[in-house]
């Protein structure tokens, strides 16, 4: 397991199997950048809500800059964990697009660069 990864839960104890897929599925969003410095995601079970909104997964990533926050609903654990997954990774896969597409924009860079002068 990675030492990046913190998983807890509220109102709920994990099980090994829930606690190692949420590991397996947290592994993807290290994939895409180096510089995250954590993932914590919390589950949450709350009884008195609805049935279809019965588990609600909150997920960090800390990274350098403005740490991405998301969270999820359903009916069950593991889903909740999917759709958190999803939309984390969505969020980091942006940050990285954005930040791309902002140090290769040439109104960035030094005028020297963009005349062909090295």
């Amino acid at each position: 397991m990675n030492e990046k990864i913190i998983v807890s839960g509220i109102h709920l104890t994990l099980t090994p199997a829930l606690t190692e897929a949420i590991h397996h599925k947290a592994e993807r969003l290290l994939r895409h950048n180096s510089h995250i410095i954590r993932v914590r995601i919390d589950i949450e079970c709350d009884a008195a809500r609805d049935v279809n909104h019965r588990f609600t997964a909150k997920g960090i990533v800390e990274i350098d800059g403005p740490n991405l926050v998301a969270s999820a609903e359903s009916d069950d654990g593991y889903k909740s964990v999917d759709l958190l997954i999803d939309k984390l990774d969505r969020l980091v896969g942006d940050r990285h697009a954005k930040r791309v597409h902002t140090r290769n924009d040439e109104r960035n860079q030094a005028p020297d660069v963009l005349h062909g002068k090295f």
